[in-house]
């Protein structure tokens, strides 16, 4: 690639075109209402001619800028760009045709840096028609942000970017791996990759292939593997959004994936999955996702955690609302949407889907006996999310014996609840306060047992202190406790000492 990624790079960084620079540019309200992709707000911010302001206004905002404006602010690229088709020129102005987007990234191991990401424009802005082409380069999303929250960022030696798009996970993993490879069947998008890893620097870390999901990477394995397949679940219409739509039936492209990542995993591998999957009538989601993790030549670790689900109807207005097909985005006729509403529908009853489920799935391959950890976790955690991902993958296969000294974590709080003045609560409950804040109903023996594990006693020793102080027998309270310690260790309410 030419010197112009190196070059865009140098202005952007003159003008001062950073995500900190622009919010702090903009303010809280119009960079707030720019993330509802409202505009005006920003364009009352940005009428001082800076080259920042004309760099908002251009890419943004998506606002036509004066000529000599946005050569001030791009001083020698204004005609190459528009040659790479970046920018469009008339007379005596200047047009973004591509969005370059200034993003904050935490690097991993150091401080965050900043980033720029180009893709195609925002659909939508100020309500104006959102129809998409098929080959559609999306930029930074909220799921792009989700996969990069969840992805566990340790030093690896190599890692793949699975369906690249417009490569902001690719620089994500250049920023902790030695090599970088990302795949994309999408033409566009690998132009645009290569472009944005010449533009942040690490071109010489990032190998970008064409090819259909593993197929590109046949026979290779990888210490890291991130995807955001396209997921969503939809009948065969004949259209067709690569960003969004495998072309497979179902949830296939994931269960394709869960099957197949194992055989190019290396050891200690991880892959983790931004993913959707159906929710069939009659079927508990964990009892049928749980039936894609066995059967593998190279069985897996599994941590899947579905984190909302969505009625057929509501998740059938959400994506064609992302396509442009309601009404309300003015691309659409209301006759039009209600057909493929229908059409969807149908679909779905015909399938059996009672709903489409949402979350992550986290594969290690570990080499040891498998263990599968399924949850259902719809409430808030602490992003990013990827250091409670690696704390439950560090425990996954822990033992707990009697002599081991446990310590409770230290976010971990108790919540009692019963009726005033009762002298025993109905309810007792461990409560996290980081990572995925997960809750656990305990018995008044298990919060006694956590509120002891402070380090002075071995776990066989309290339960034995438990028992005689609530006269029980110490064999069984063994044999009932200590299973349910090892249980509250794997969960990261205790620590071993």
């Amino acid at each position: 690639m030419s010197d112009l990624p190196l070059r865009l790079r140098e202005a952007l960084e003159r003008a001062g075109f950073t995500y900190d620079g622009v919010a702090e540019l903009l303010g809280p309200l119009a960079h707030d209402a720019l993330a509802r992709n409202e505009t005006v707000p920003g364009l009352r911010r940005t009428t001082g001619g800076t080259p920042l302001e004309t760099l908002v206004r251009l890419f943004l905002l998506q606002a036509p800028v004066a000529l000599e404006q946005a050569e001030a602010a791009l001083p020698g690229l204004v005609d190459r760009l528009a040659v790479e088709g970046i920018l469009a020129q008339s007379v005596g102005e200047v047009a973004a045709r591509l969005d370059v987007r200034p993003y904050a990234a935490d690097a991993g191991p150091g401080s965050p840096v900043d980033l720029w990401v180009v893709s195609d424009l925002t659909p939508g802005l100020d309500g104006l028609p959102q129809r998409v082409g098929a080959d559609h380069v999306l930029g930074i999303s909220p799921a792009s942000t989700s996969l990069a929250q969840l992805t566990l960022r340790h030093h690896v030696g190599r890692s793949l970017d699975l369906g690249t798009g417009c490569g902001v996970q690719a620089l994500h993993l250049a920023a902790h791996s030695d090599r970088v490879v990302a795949t994309d069947v999408n033409r566009r998008a690998l132009w645009v990759t290569r472009f944005n890893a010449a533009l942040n620097g690490v071109s010489d870390k990032v190998d970008v292939r064409d090819g259909s999901f593993f197929e590109p990477v046949a026979g290779e394995r990888f210490d890291l593997i991130a995807t955001n397949p396209p997921f969503v679940i939809s009948p065969a219409t004949g259209e067709r959004l690569v960003y969004r739509d495998s072309g497979l039936p179902g949830d296939r492209v994931v269960e394709n994936i869960v099957r197949a990542a194992p055989g190019l995993l290396a050891d200690d591998g991880w892959c983790q999955i931004l993913a959707n999957w159906i929710i069939a009538k009659d079927t508990p989601w964990d009892e049928r996702l749980a039936t894609w993790l066995v059967g593998n030549d190279e069985d897996v670790d599994a941590f899947v955690v579905q984190r909302e689900v969505l009625d057929p109807a509501a998740y059938v207005e959400l994506w064609l609302k992302d396509a442009g097909h309601h009404p309300a985005t003015g691309a659409a006729h209301a006759e039009d949407y209600r057909h493929r509403y229908d059409t969807w529908l149908t679909w779905f009853e015909e399938q059996g889907i009672e709903a489409v489920g949402f979350g992550w799935i986290n594969l290690r391959r570990t080499g040891e006996q498998p263990r599968h950890d399924l949850l259902s976790w719809p409430y808030d955690v602490e992003q990013p999310i990827a250091p409670a991902v690696g704390a439950w993958g560090a425990v996954a296969h822990i033992e707990v014996s009697p002599a081991d000294v446990l310590l409770r974590a230290e976010d971990v709080q108790q919540e009692t609840l019963g009726v005033p003045g009762a002298e025993d609560p109905t309810t007792v409950v461990l409560r996290q306060q980081r990572g995925l804040r997960r809750a656990r109903r305990v018995d008044t023996v298990e919060a006694a047992l956590v509120g002891a594990c402070d380090g002075d006693l071995s776990l066989g020793q309290i339960i034995d202190a438990l028992a005689q102080l609530l006269d029980l027998d110490a064999a069984e309270a063994r044999a009932t406790y200590l299973p349910i310690a090892e249980e509250l260790v794997r969960e990261g309410f205790l620590i071993r000492g």
